[in-house]
């Protein structure tokens, strides 16, 4: 059960949507938020919310890279697998980084920290290979880059 005041923001952005249907993915995006991935109760409440069937909100929900339908880690590495990133050596980074991680591709660390995730585009074609962790994204990886970020990106997550 989400918190009152998390399903008033969310009844007050479905408001000011032109549709519900409209608002569905910033209603996953916070009901994602609060738990960190979008469980099975968290899409029958968007569903509720949306007026939508729990099909129409799973549908969409599998559709988006960035809605987790798992738990993840603290912190979710996407790492572009586009063509542009590949041709520049994002299929090395993705290795670099699994094997920093002790992780494959779509698994999450043992301490529950980070969890990793090819993705098929980022936006960001010019400064590959790219890769996001949160909402930040980084560019022009190499080997060292990553493990800076990967040193960073850890100590935010044991302070919070």
């Amino acid at each position: 059960m989400i918190p009152e005041s998390l399903k008033t923001e969310i009844q007050a952005r479905i408001a000011a949507a032109v549709t519900p249907r409209e608002a569905a993915v910033d209603v996953m995006k916070e009901l994602q938020r609060h738990d960190g991935w979008l469980t099975d109760e968290a899409v029958g409440e968007a569903a509720e919310l949306l007026g939508l069937t729990l099909l129409q909100v799973e549908e969409l929900a599998t559709f988006y890279e960035m809605i987790y339908r798992r738990p993840v880690g603290k912190r979710v590495i996407h790492v572009c697998d586009s063509i542009s990133c590949w041709a520049v050596g994002g299929e090395t980074m993705l290795a670099h980084l699994a094997r920093r991680l002790g992780v494959e591709p779509g698994e999450t660390t043992g301490d529950g920290v980070f969890t990793l995730l090819p993705c098929c585009c980022l936006g960001n074609c010019g400064e590959g290979p790219t890769m996001m962790v949160g909402d930040t994204l980084y560019g022009r990886l190499t080997a060292d880059r990553i493990d800076e970020i990967l040193a960073e990106e850890r100590a935010g997550a044991e302070r919070h």
